[in-house]
């Protein structure tokens, strides 16, 4: 088996699940970050839209819990000519914008250097318990992740549990998250 085969295997795990399925696993996620009273000392915090046609978590109820608790929010915007991702600080007069990959993500707005984000919300496809993430295979997430502070705290978000080891697919190039949070 290859990365590219577990990629499939979760992108038609997650395909199989109903939308009742999705909205009620993100509300578990969401729920239990919510009650991780020690993550909410932290300032500024980096989450990612949901993409919608990827069956992704639902990220817009946490968005708008930490925007109840006053906390800075920095979203993606995919940097096609560095293939990097700068974080776009979310305000209430944030225009969405969907890219060429069907992503919405902020059309211009205050990017925030990533040496300056606390907590990152890792979009991920399989992950185990070492914190080894297999993700859409674009990098993105790993180069953005090297830019970020030694200490940022990583919370990968998966619908799944996590695998017993995903180690014999991981390279250097491959960014660990701290903790996964699943329903």
């Amino acid at each position: 088996m290859t990365k590219k085969d577990l990629r499939k295997i979760y992108m038609q795990k997650r395909s199989t699940l109903t939308p009742e399925e999705r909205a009620a696993m993100s509300q578990k996620i969401t729920d239990e970050l919510i009650a991780m009273e020690a993550l909410w000392q932290f300032k500024t915090f980096h989450i990612f839209l949901t993409i919608k046609k990827l069956n992704e978590i639902d990220t817009a109820p946490l968005i708008a819990f930490m925007q109840k608790k006053n906390r800075q929010i920095v979203v993606p915007r995919m940097n096609p000519q560095t293939k990097n991702i700068d974080s776009v600080l979310l305000t209430n007069d944030t225009i969405l914008e969907t890219n060429a990959w069907g992503i919405d993500e902020p059309k211009g707005g205050k990017i925030i250097s990533p040496d300056k984000i606390d907590v990152v919300f890792v979009p991920l496809l399989a992950c185990d318990y070492r914190g080894n993430r297999i993700g859409y295979g674009g990098g993105y997430y790993d180069r953005f992740l090297a830019q970020c502070k030694p200490d940022v705290l990583k919370i990968g978000l998966s619908f799944f549990s996590p695998e017993t080891d995903l180690s014999p697919f991981m390279t250097e190039k491959d960014i660990r998250v701290s903790l996964v949070c699943t329903p």
